[in-house]
């Protein structure tokens, strides 16, 4: 499962706990204050209609490079994408992902600096592991109804564990 959000909406700091490293970390008050006074343009919350493009530009994308998707959850402030590994190396996808995203994105008028620096990334080892982290996008969709409704089902189509 791979993660990103878009600029300034989860920063190191942040209430709801935050990643680096590969870690999640407590909250800091003072280190989220920091990083908000040192933002350079305005906060990222994404449109219904800039979701909906970000998504299917993600899915065209993964068609082209054979990039089994399992599940996708585009909402305001963050990514998920639940996919299964292949010759593509992951940091390599993500690029990917994030600069068809920023295309589609500027075909909608939003022309500014979209994305954090980076990604989370948790693997799934066990055919368990790959059906939590697949619910777990899921429930995000059944949270962002219309996007839902349009796209929200997941996308897995066999039973090999990424």
């Amino acid at each position: 499962m791979i993660t990103w959000t878009t600029y300034g909406t989860w920063l190191q700091g942040d209430e709801r706990k935050y990643v680096k490293n590969g870690q999640t970390l407590e909250p800091n008050p003072n280190l989220k204050k920091s990083n908000l006074s040192s933002l350079k343009q305005q906060i990222i919350k994404l449109t219904p209609l800039q979701k909906n493009a970000v998504q299917n530009a993600i899915l065209e994308e993964a068609k082209r490079i054979n990039h089994n998707i399992y599940s996708i959850a585009v909402c305001s402030n963050h990514i998920h994408i639940v996919a299964e590994n292949n010759h593509t190396p992951i940091n390599q996808a993500v690029i990917r992902y994030k600069n068809v995203a920023t295309a589609a994105l500027k075909r909608t008028g939003l022309n500014a600096k979209l994305w954090t620096k980076g990604f989370d990334k948790r693997f799934c080892f066990t055919e368990e592991q790959l059906k939590q982290k697949i619910e777990y996008v899921d429930k995000h969709n059944r949270r962002n109804e219309p996007l839902s409704r349009q796209r929200g089902k997941s996308k897995r189509t066999n039973k090999r564990t990424p």
